[in-house]
Order: structure tokens, then C-alpha cells, then sequence
């Protein structure tokens, strides 16, 4: 395909044109792929029946050999003719295999108990070979790039100001954490996924006249498959399983979203504490506009976040898709189609965010000159809360009257609480280390690398493969 008459901008800007990842998403993702899975399936539904004795091995072998070989573009063209996707891989497999095979082909099944098993197969399959994956390996990154500054000092800040000192580490220790909870949702939501095979209404009608247990025939395709067999269904497996799954990937991305932008303003002109790679490389012929030459912006992490505000809203589309009116209608047919390109948004968003930490490296001692610069109003915190562990009645106040006298005088707040008399009998009380942190907030860091270390080292633990 021309990816230039592609009709959605991410294949044609993303998907297609990044060979390694469209050969690593293609065999999951693409309807060439559908058409496949539903093969499987019914592949795989033709081995049971032998298992229950409904047809012979060989039968069976036949009818897998038949769906095994079937070619998407053949079942296109059957369904043009018919008006009926599943019907026409039924029609495309049967009319490959024996007299004796063909009424064995899709015996008992109705439409979604394919339809539905063969999209969770593929959820599965795609969450293990392919995103959880790259998902450990950006979440090795991040425990990289944490250790590395577990001890570098940097502001905090909240609201956008200037708050007390951590680490730089300590802020990427926070994504270590949050990322690695959504790889166990995602793993857990995926682990839940269903098919069935309980027939027209979920009432297993065609399969009791084969046996008085027909929920046991269910169980056995699906264990065939990987997959847990369902409580109950209607015509489709209940949504809800799909809804978690989607929304596990979605609440993932929007932590993406998050370090994205968080990241992106560490870059911005008036901080600097994150270099672009690519803006010092001689080699680097990347425009960063039109008319101002000097400019390299941070487009990469503006597109996670760009990315997210496109497909987090499609969350909402599969929540309504839980709406079926009695045990089935077709509101959800097209709708549930995208749950794949969803699925392969989010996979590119681990692509270009991977890539993106590679390009960036964190300026220490530009952390630390901002940390100087600003840290005279910051002494207020532990200036307050020293003078309350030494019994203050009003420690909050002085210190918040002395910080703003310190911003209304412009002098430094460290030099005038020494010269307030009504605390000099509570400085007298201080340590020598207590003091020091007074006149150096870089060492009023807390327990910012303690926890760093122990954050990596948990996750280290947690995603190590068994």
C-alpha cells in the first residue's frame, strides 16, 4: 500500500513509516491479521469437535489445513458477494476441504463466538509479544536513568514554583512506579480477556443436542486457545473484559501523557535542566521552524502527548460498546474494528517515547544553579519546621512573616532569620546539621535517594522474568 492513500494519518506518518515497528505490530494488528485469527479459531473449533467425537482426526486435520491456508483477500471478496464476514470464511474454508469434511465447518458456532475469541487470542498474543515487551524495556530505562540520579539535587516544584529540593532521580523514581503498576494492569486485564462458544443467545441451544454439558465442549476450545472460558455470555462475550483491557492501555498512555509533558518543560528556555541530544550534534539536520533557525523543539514528547489526546477519548467509544440491546445487536461492529488501532497507537507510543528518553540527557549542574538561584525562599519549610520541633507556639507564621520580608526587603531570607531575636533563642537549639541546612537547601533533600534506590529496586524485582 501507498502509505500517501493512507486515510488515517497514523499509518501514513507513524505506522507505515517505520519498517521495524510495522513488521513487529503487522501480524497482529492488520486485517490481513483479523482474517487469520478468525481462521485459528475456527481451526481450532474443528479439533475440539474430534476431541468430543463429533468428527474424525483427520476431518479435523483437513478443516485446519483448509483455514490454515485461506487467503484474506479471497474472504474480502467472498463477504462483497454475501454481505457476511464470517459466513464467507466458512464458505472459503469449506469449499477447500472434502464432502465428508464440510458439514463439520463451524458446526455449533455462531458469528461472535468467532468473532469474539479470535479478538481476544489476538489482545493476548499482541500484549505478549509485543507491549509488555517494550513496556519492560522502557520501564529498564527508566530505572536507568533514575539510578544514575538517584543523588542529583534539583527543585521541586509545585503549581509551577519553586517548592523544596529532591532529586532528580526521585522525580523519574515516580514514573518507575507508575509505569510499572500499569504493566501488571495491562498483563492482569489481558490475562482476563474471554471468547466463548455458547451459540446464538449464549444458551449453548445448538451445542446441548451434542452433549448434556455443553459448557465443557466451550471450556475445552478455549483452553486450546490460552484462553479462560466465560461465567455466561449472551450472543458476544460480556464487554467488559475488553473495556478493562482498553482502558489499562489508555490509563498507561496517560502516564506517558504526563511524563511527556513534565519532561518537556524541564526544556523549556528559562530552565534548561534537560538537553536535546540532537541540538549540540553537529550531524543533525532537524528544523525546528520554519523562520527561527536556532530553534530545536521538544516535538517528540509534544507527540506522546499529542497522541494521547487522540485516542484516549476512543475509551469512551468502548464503554458505550458495553450497551447491546437484549443478547445482541451490530451498534458494536464497526466500533469495535478500531480497538486494534487503538491497541497499535499506544504500542507506537512506547515506540517514540523509548526514543525519545535516548535523546535526552539531564544537565546537573544546571539543576543545581537553579537549585542555588532559587533557594533562599525555600528555606522557609524546614526553617519552620525546625523551629516547631524546638517548641515555637507559632512556627508557621514567623517563618512565613520572615519569608516575605526577605522577598519585600530583597535580602536573603537565611541572613535575616539570624538576625531576629525572637528565634535566636530557638537557632541556639538547632544542630550544627540543622543550621547547615538553613543556609544550604541542597541538603535538605529528605529521604529522595533512599527511596530512589528502593523504588528501582522493587521494580527490578517485580519485572525480572521468573
Amino acid at each position: 500500500m501507498n502509505p500517501f492513500d493512507a486515510a488515517s494519518p497514523f499509518d501514513a506518518r507513524y505506522y507505515f513509516a517505520d519498517r521495524a515497528f510495522f513488521e513487529k505490530l503487522n501480524p497482529y494488528v492488520s486485517e490481513n491479521a483479523q482474517v487469520r485469527y478468525l481462521a485459528r479459531v475456527e481451526a481450532m473449533l474443528a479439533r475440539t469437535l474430534a476431541d468430543f467425537g463429533v468428527c474424525t482426526e483427520g476431518v479435523a486435520a483437513e478443516i485446519a489445513r483448509a483455514a490454515e491456508a485461506v487467503q484474506p483477500a479471497e474472504v474480502y471478496e467472498e463477504e462483497r458477494r454475501i454481505q457476511h464476514n464470517i459466513r464467507a470464511l466458512v464458505n472459503c474454508i469449506s469449499k477447500e476441504v472434502s464432502a465428508a469434511a464440510k458439514p463439520y465447518v463451524h458446526l455449533f458456532a455462531t458469528s461472535a463466538d468467532i468473532m469474539d475469541t479470535a479478538r481476544a487470542l489476538c489482545l493476548v498474543e499482541v500484549t505478549r509479544d509485543v507491549l509488555v515487551p517494550d513496556l519492560i524495556a522502557l520501564e529498564h530505562q527508566l530505572i536507568g536513568l533514575a539510578r544514575v540520579h538517584a543523588g542529583t539535587p534539583q527543585m521541586g516544584r509545585t503549581h509551577g514554583q519553586h517548592a523544596v529540593p529532591m532529586t532528580f532521580g526521585f522525580a523519574v523514581a515516580l514514573y518507575v512506579s507508575r509505569v510499572g503498576q500499569r504493566i501488571e494492569s495491562i498483563v492482569s486485564a489481558a490475562k482476563n480477556l474471554r471468547g466463548k462458544f455458547a451459540g446464538a443467545v449464549g444458551a449453548y441451544n445448538a451445542l446441548a443436542l451434542l452433549s448434556p454439558n455443553p459448557a465443557e465442549v466451550e471450556a475445552a476450545l478455549m483452553k486450546k486457545l490460552g484462553l479462560a472460558a466465560p461465567e455466561i455470555s449472551t450472543q458476544v462475550t460480556q464487554p467488559e473484559y475488553v473495556a478493562d483491557y482498553v482502558y489499562a492501555l489508555t490509563s498507561c498512555w496517560g502516564v506517558f501523557a504526563n511524563l511527556a509533558d513534565d519532561f518537556r518543560h524541564l526544556q523549556r528556555s528559562e530552565i534548561r535542566e534537560l538537553r536535546d541530544k540532537k541540538a549540540s550534534d553537529p550531524r543533525s539536520q532537524i528544523v525546528g521552524s520554519s523562520t527561527m533557525p536556532h530553534k530545536v523543539n521538544p516535538k517528540d514528547f509534544e507527540n506522546i502527548k499529542s497522541m494521547w489526546k487522540a485516542y484516549m477519548p476512543r475509551l469512551t467509544t468502548v464503554l458505550m460498546d458495553q450497551i447491546s440491546e437484549h443478547q445482541r445487536d451490530l451498534t458494536n461492529s464497526a466500533s469495535m474494528r478500531f480497538v486494534m488501532e487503538h491497541v497499535a497507537a499506544f504500542a507506537y507510543a512506547i515506540h517514540r517515547l523509548r526514543m525519545t528518553l535516548e535523546a535526552i540527557e539531564p544537565d546537573a549542574a544546571r539543576m543545581r544553579d537553579v537549585l542555588n538561584a532559587g533557594k533562599d525562599p525555600i528555606v522557609a519549610e524546614p526553617l519552620y519546621v525546625l523551629l516547631a520541633m524546638h517548641g515555637h507556639p507559632e512556627a508557621h507564621e514567623k517563618a512565613r512573616v520572615l519569608a516575605r520580608d526577605a522577598r519585600q526587603s530583597n535580602r536573603p531570607l537565611s541572613q535575616m532569620l539570624r538576625e531576629d531575636p525572637s528565634i535566636a533563642d530557638y537557632l541556639a537549639k538547632m544542630t550544627p546539621e540543622q543550621l547547615a541546612i538553613l543556609d544550604d537547601p541542597a541538603r535538605y533533600l529528605g529521604a529522595a535517594e533512599q527511596r530512589t534506590r528502593a523504588i528501582c529496586d522493587e521494580w527490578q524485582n517485580r519485572l525480572a522474568p521468573p
